[in-house]
């Protein structure tokens, strides 16, 4: 049932990398000048967002070492 070897039907898929087209793409349009600075502000905010959490979130990530003194609660002071 598996012995029976055919030709692949699209064989030009491995012709693509030759294929040259005659037809040019249609040339790219400029982004207008509001455009420019809303993609610009959404990268800064973007930014600011991601340095903002890691100035905010670096404190809560640092491990604070108590004194040479471990802490005791009150009730095992009293005992």
């Amino acid at each position: 049932m598996f012995g029976r070897r055919e030709p692949v039907p699209f064989a030009f898929v491995a012709e693509a990398d030759r294929f040259r087209s005659n037809i040019t793409p249609p040339p790219r349009e400029r982004l207008s000048v509001s455009q420019q600075a809303g993609r610009w502000l959404m990268g800064l905010t973007i930014v600011a967002g991601l340095v903002g959490s890691l100035v905010i979130g670096t404190p809560a990530l640092s491990v604070d070492r108590p004194d040479s003194q471990p802490q005791q609660s009150q009730a095992s002071q009293n005992h």
